[in-house]
């Protein structure tokens, strides 16, 4: 197998000859007067017309030999043949195709359709033109990009040599054009809240930061898409909102957690968690529907059907069914060793952090659909308390394949009650729990002047990969890796 500098090699003297025959090998415009989905789609008629077509885009491949060959081009949007005869174009133009083009190569053909003896949609070509020399080929599917790193790092020749993937990030790019509109026309206001933040909120998440030179203060990347500052706007008199952004965590990665992604969030005014579910129901049956027309899936071992109905399991309820804890009244020692009984590994000692590692081993044993329920205060910081119960809080999460897919609640909106849940937060991260939430004592000042009742609600594109079946660094065109070390 050639090395790549010796295709490379093979490939520069082509550039000279297409210059010396006049053709700039790196041009900045095309006469295309058709895409390829396009002269599928109207062949019948140009066909009739006999119009002059020019189509453009990559060669995919070129066979035959002799006096006929025939090139397949991709544009992005569809393949389609077209056919270089000797006899039916000048000879020189004939030969200088033969001796420059290869596979990679973007091209512009000119000339009329027809259809093939052995009965193929085809252009006869009447003239060509180099629009892009590659000086590379586009790796094949068996040997080309088998190192999954590589495949991450160079996702563009994943893109160029699979159609199904290029066409799952359609659905992502329409999964989030279909949640932006089922808002727009419940009349939220799409708005857009800071990226840089003095106080991180709304998430529990270690952050990333950085320094402001011109206040000389060190600032945040948000870990939530504006969760503290969409609720501003509920006292601001804007009753309902919402946003699809970046959000940034500066977290371990694996194939499901990644350092940068993308969320929604929405607030509405005057609403509450009971109201919020039914919300994200619809939101999610409507996705299921309209990106991937079913709303069955298998997913992360698990079958689930979004149309089936959505049970709520109490989270203290829910643990103690399956691990046999109760996480109000047993001891941090119990819950530490019912932890190691099942093999659960976690960060941190604190009672926190002990009850969440719990919650997330059982959560692997519910394929959904499922609402999980009144989460204790102690996870829950923002989350309004249950009155029949105020261990507990109004707060919900959808649960499809084991997994948490979004995460809203009644909003607190007491701020005596929101001091004193940030006041044990600061203690838990002065304890060293570095997922703790940050306080933000200027959200405690609005709540002084009064939020309104309000539901919040957010989720990010992890529920894009589970309904595809992917991991998320597998829906996201370019995840961050690791530097390749030049040797």
């Amino acid at each position: 197998m050639a090395s790549k500098q010796e295709i490379i090699d093979a490939r520069i003297p082509k550039l000279e000859l297409l210059k010396q025959a006049g053709m700039n090998p790196y041009q900045a415009h095309t006469d295309m007067t058709h895409t390829l989905a396009e002269v599928i789609e109207q062949f019948s008629t140009l066909e009739s017309s006999q119009d002059i077509v020019v189509l453009a885009g990559r060669v995919v491949a070129i066979r035959g030999q002799g006096g006929i060959l025939f090139v397949v081009l991709s544009d992005g949007t569809a393949q389609f043949q077209a056919v270089l005869k000797k006899d039916e174009i000048e000879e020189q133009v004939f030969d200088l195709f033969v001796n420059t083009v290869d596979t990679s190569d973007f091209i512009e053909v000119t000339g009329t359709v027809f259809v093939t003896k052995r009965g193929e949609q085809s252009l006869m070509i009447s003239n060509w033109n180099m629009l892009t020399k590659s000086l590379m080929p586009l790796p094949d599917s068996w040997y080309g990009l088998a190192d999954q790193e590589e495949q991450l790092r160079k996702r563009y020749l994943s893109l160029a040599i699979d159609p199904e993937m290029r066409a799952m990030f359609a659905r992502r790019s329409k999964f989030w054009n279909v949640t932006r509109q089922f808002f727009l026309d419940k009349n939220f206001t799409e708005v857009e809240t800071p990226t840089l933040e003095v106080t991180t909120g709304g998430a529990e998440a270690n952050p990333f930061k950085t320094h402001h030179k011109d206040y000389d203060v060190d600032v945040y990347l948000r870990i939530s898409v504006g969760e503290l500052w969409q609720k501003r706007l509920m006292a601001g008199m804007l009753p309902k909102t919402f946003e699809i952004g970046r959000v940034y965590r500066n977290e371990g990665s694996s194939p499901d957690h990644l350092q940068e992604f993308t969320n929604l969030e929405y607030y509405e005014a005057y609403s509450d968690y009971k109201k919020g579910m039914k919300v994200v129901r619809d939101l999610y049956l409507k996705l299921a529907q309209e990106v991937w027309g079913t709303t069955q899936f298998e997913s992360k071992g698990h079958t689930f059907n979004l149309a089936d109905e959505w049970v709520e399991l109490d989270y203290a309820e829910e643990v103690q069914k399956r691990t046999g804890i109760n996480i109000f009244d047993d001891a941090d020692e119990i819950i530490l060793e019912k932890l190691k009984e099942l093999g659960v590994k976690f960060d941190g000692t604190t009672r926190e952090r002990m009850i969440d590692s719990l919650w997330k081993y059982c959560r692997k044993q519910i394929s959904g659909p499922a609402f999980l329920v009144h989460h204790p205060v102690l996870v829950s910081p923002l989350s309004k308390r249950l009155e029949s119960d105020p261990r507990k809080t109004e707060r919900f999460q959808p649960i499809i394949a084991g997994t948490e897919v979004g995460n809203g609640f009644s909003e607190l909106n007491d701020p005596i009650d929101q001091r004193a849940r940030f006041e044990e937060q600061q203690q838990l991260i002065e304890r060293g729990d570095d997922e703790a939430m940050m306080p933000e004592w200027e959200f405690v000042d609005m709540l002084e002047y009064g939020m309104p009742p309000t539901c919040g609600f957010g989720f990010g594109e992890r529920l894009f990969a589970i309904l595809e079946g992917k991991t998320l660094r597998d829906v996201t065109l370019f995840p961050l890796v690791k530097q390749k070390i030049e040797e």
